[in-house]
C-alpha cells in the first residue's frame, strides 16, 4: 500500500451536523416546529439527542411510527428540511477550530469529503453559508445510499469518490452512529463527542482518538499532530 503524497496518503472524511458546524440547535428547533405542525407540541432538546446521528429520514420514520403520523415519511421530511433550511441560510457557522483544521488540510492537499445524514440540499446550503464549500466539494448524502449510520455505506461511498482505499481513510464523527459506521468501513476514528454524557457509549470506543470533551477541547493542531504521525492504530483519548 502506498504511503506517498500528504499527510502519508491519508484521505479525511468528515461528518457534517455537529462535527463540522455547529447545527443540531437548528435541527432540533426544525423538529420541533415539524412535529408541532403535526400536534406533537412537547419535543424537547432530549428527545431530540436520542436522534443525534442519525439520517433526517431515518429520523422523520421514526417520528412517524413514534408520534403515530398520518403524514408519509415524504411529507415530514420535506416540512422538516423547508424548517431546517430557513434556519441554516441565516444562522450556520462553522467550529472555529474546525475550519482551521480543514484549511490547514487544504493547504496540505489532502484529498476531503464530507458525508452527512443530512440531505443534499442541506449539506450545500451550510457548506456554502459557512464557506466551507471552498476546501470541501466531494460530498455524499444519506440520502444517496441504501443505509445510513451505523451502517458504513455513506463513508464507503465517499472514499470511492476520493479514490481512497478505505483503509488509508480517517473519519471524523461527532455521534455514537457515525463512529460505528466508521469502524464499520474499516476507516479510523477521531470522535468527538457532542454529547458530552455519551462519551463512554461503546462506539466511541473503537475509535482510534477519542476528544472526550468534545468541540471545547479540540484543536486542529492536535488532529494534525496526530494524524502526520501516521494516525495511530492504538487508541486514545485526549
Amino acid at each position: 500500500m502506498s504511503t506517498k503524497g500528504p499527510l502519508g496518503g491519508i484521505s479525511v472524511i468528515f461528518d457534517l451536523d455537529g462535527t463540522l458546524v455547529d447545527s443540531e440547535p437548528n435541527y432540533y428547533e426544525a423538529g420541533r416546529r415539524t412535529l408541532a405542525e403535526y400536534g406533537v407540541p412537547d419535543f424537547t432538546w432530549a428527545d431530540h439527542e436520542a436522534y443525534v446521528g442519525i439520517s433526517t429520514q431515518e429520523t422523520v420514520a421514526d417520528w412517524k411510527r413514534r408520534y403515530g403520523l398520518r403524514a408519509t415519511v415524504e411529507e415530514l421530511l420535506a416540512v422538516k428540511n423547508r424548517h431546517y433550511l430557513g434556519l441554516a441560510r441565516t444562522s450556520a457557522r462553522a467550529y472555529p477550530e474546525m475550519r482551521k483544521f480543514v484549511e490547514l488540510l487544504a493547504g496540505e492537499g489532502v484529498p476531503m469529503a464530507v458525508a452527512s445524514g443530512s440531505s443534499p440540499e442541506a449539506i450545500a446550503t451550510i457548506l456554502a453559508r459557512t464557506g466551507l464549500d471552498a476546501h470541501l466539494r466531494t460530498v455524499v448524502s444519506a440520502d444517496e445510499v441504501a443505509r445510513g449510520k451505523p451502517a458504513p455505506d455513506v463513508f464507503l461511498a465517499a472514499a470511492r469518490r476520493l479514490g481512497a482505499e478505505p483503509a488509508r481513510c480517517v473519519v471524523l464523527e461527532d455521534a455514537a452512529p457515525g463512529a460505528a459506521a466508521a469502524h464499520a468501513a474499516g476507516m479510523r476514528c477521531i470522535a468527538i463527542p457532542y454529547v458530552a454524557g455519551q462519551a463512554d457509549a461503546p462506539e466511541f470506543a473503537t475509535a482510534e482518538l477519542l476528544v472526550r470533551g468534545g468541540q471545547e477541547e479540540f484543536t486542529a493542531r492536535a488532529a494534525h499532530d496526530w494524524l502526520r504521525t501516521g494516525g495511530n492504530d492504538m487508541r486514545e483519548t485526549i
